[in-house]
This record gives C-alpha cells, structure tokens and sequence, in this order.
C-alpha cells in the first residue's frame, strides 16, 4: 500500500484490506448468532456501505436474510454539512421485522439517528445498526451502534466504499489523511 492523492490532498495507508477482512467475519459470526433463526433485513446505506454491505451479507451466510438499498447523503468534500438529506427511500415493509442497518462509519450519528426515527414510524420487530467503522469521539446524537468493526479518532478516511466527492470507493484497503 502507497500513498494516494485525490484533491491534492495525501492520504497513507490506516487499516489494511487483511484486518477488514477479519472484522467483517467476526461482525458476520456475531450477526449470524444472533438471528439464526430469523429473516433479518440489511439494509445498506449507500453510497459508501456498499463494499462493507456486499462482503458482510455474503459472509453472514444466513439463508433467510434479504437486503435493501436506502441512500442519504450529509458530506460535502471531506466536512458533513450537518443537514440529512434523503435520496432513496425504503421500499420495503418492515413491519415486525428485524432490520440491520449497514453503514460504513457513524461519526456524529445525525444520519443514523434520523434513520433510525424514520423506521421506527414503520413498526419493525427490532433496528440495530452494524458500522464498519466508528468515531466515538464525535457521536454527538444518538447512540453508539450495535456492531462495530473498528473504533478510529475523528480523522478524515476514505477507501473500501468511503470517498471524497465520489472518488477512491475503489480502493481495497482504508487510508487516513497524511498529517503535515
């Protein structure tokens, strides 16, 4: 792993695809006994859940699980506007379900407490949320999620499905901003 740019900004390597790949079986194995016997929904959040989203649903490896796509947008370059705007809905009926939101990283948790108070209105069963990547730090709203990958200091990310304005979602391993 080298260094990239994007913007004109350096970012260096932070977790490497290796130790992702360990998480996301471990939140898999975690997910997996909790709702053996369930008909979970994952529903990932796009755009940046949907790397972690598609390793994680095929690792979990449960036969009656379903997945759904959803899409908020709060980033403007690397700052959160602070405002949550929904791009695409849910579409299907949750009513009694469990439903496991997917996100890449909760950092203040303004998204995530929003989507949680919208599925709420809509009856499920249960809604825990499974993140990737956590900033405790930064939670100013809501709570912590129920699943966590990792735990990271409140510094800008991207790689393996997180971006800056569209770019590196490619990328297999996650880079941290090069600190002068």
């Amino acid at each position: 792993m080298e260094e990239v740019t994007y913007q004109g900004l350096t970012f260096v390597p932070y977790i490497r695809r290796e130790e992702i790949a360990k998480q996301v079986h471990r939140l898999a194995q975690e997910i997996k006994r909790d709702y053996a016997n369930e008909n979970p929904l994952f529903l990932c959040v796009l755009n940046g859940s949907f790397i972690f989203a598609a390793d994680l649903f095929r690792a979990c490896d449960l036969h009656d699980a379903e997945i759904s796509f959803i899409r908020f947008k709060s980033y403007e370059g690397m700052e959160s506007t602070g405002k949550v705007k929904e791009i695409m809905g849910l579409n299907e009926d949750i009513e009694g379900r469990n439903v496991l939101i997917v996100e890449d990283i909760i950092d203040s948790g303004v998204t995530a407490a929003q989507l949680r108070k919208e599925l709420d209105k809509h009856n499920p069963k249960s809604v825990k949320m499974v993140s990737l990547l956590f900033k405790p730090d930064a939670l100013t709203v809501g709570k912590a999620p129920e699943y966590v990958g990792f735990k990271i200091p409140s510094k800008f990310i991207l790689g393996y499905g997180l971006d800056l304005d569209g770019m590196a979602r490619n990328l297999p391993d996650i880079y941290v901003l090069k600190e002068s």
